[in-house]
């Protein structure tokens, strides 16, 4: 499918209001389909693993972000200790005020301040990570105090589907996880809190965004309608 690669760019972008960020989710691509998607004009490129992060960083660098988009507790080793955090423009993925305050401390060591998103369990799976919802205004506040970090929004995957959005259900109760996700935003917003500029809010996949999309994201995470499946 990588032939595809730009034609799958230009219909997406075509297709999605201007103020829409697209992240192209590349896990398991080959940098050759990053690239390509990059001169289609992707502007950020996101990477699960640290190692795909490097390989891809680059050919990249200076002409798309590059964002985090894995989980730190998975990570958390390498993330902090085996990479130049410099790499990356955003993480998307903070999950908890433990990685956060890991975070921040690497990123006081190299003086730079790291924008993030912090990641909602919005459908409340125990197989999934992410803030619960009731936690939320908690763990930004404490986050907030951290000052090598800058909460940028809030990112959320949504229920786990069982047939690829195809079922009703499936997709009502994708629609509520990002309503519920909206609320939040909206409430935190309203609460102008020091170091909290809530700028993005991060919801749907390539299999969700065009409910997210109606539900008031302003930023995607799209991986299979770009790359396809991994090669």
């Amino acid at each position: 499918m990588g032939a595809n690669v730009k034609e799958n760019v230009y219909e997406i972008l075509e297709a999605l209001p201007p103020e829409v960020k697209v992240v192209a989710a590349a896990k398991g691509q080959s940098t050759l389909n990053v690239v390509r998607s990059v001169k289609a004009g992707i502007e950020i490129i996101g990477e699960n693993y640290i190692k795909d992060a490097k390989r891809v960083y680059s050919q990249i660098q200076g002409r798309a972000q590059l964002h985090f988009i894995g989980i730190p507790d998975q990570a958390k080793h390498d993330l902090l200790r085996k990479i130049n955090l410099n790499m990356f423009d955003m993480i998307e993925t903070i999950n908890s005020v433990d990685i956060a305050r890991e975070i921040n401390k690497k990123c006081e060591q190299i003086d730079m301040v790291m924008p993030v998103l912090i990641e909602i369990n919005s459908g409340e799976e125990e197989q999934k990570s992410g803030v619960l919802p009731n936690d939320l205004i908690d763990v930004i506040k404490k986050i907030a105090e951290f000052n090598n970090l800058e909460i940028m929004g809030l990112m959320t995957m949504g229920s786990t589907p069982h047939q690829s959005m195809q079922a009703k259900e499936d997709r009502e109760r994708a629609r509520k996880c990002f309503q519920k996700t909206k609320e939040l935003f909206d409430e935190i917003k309203k609460m102008q809190l020091s170091n909290v500029k809530m700028e993005y809010l991060s919801m749907g996949m390539s299999n969700s965004y065009k409910i997210a999309l109606k539900e008031g994201a302003n930023m995607v995470r799209i991986g299979s309608k770009i790359y396809g499946t991994r090669n």
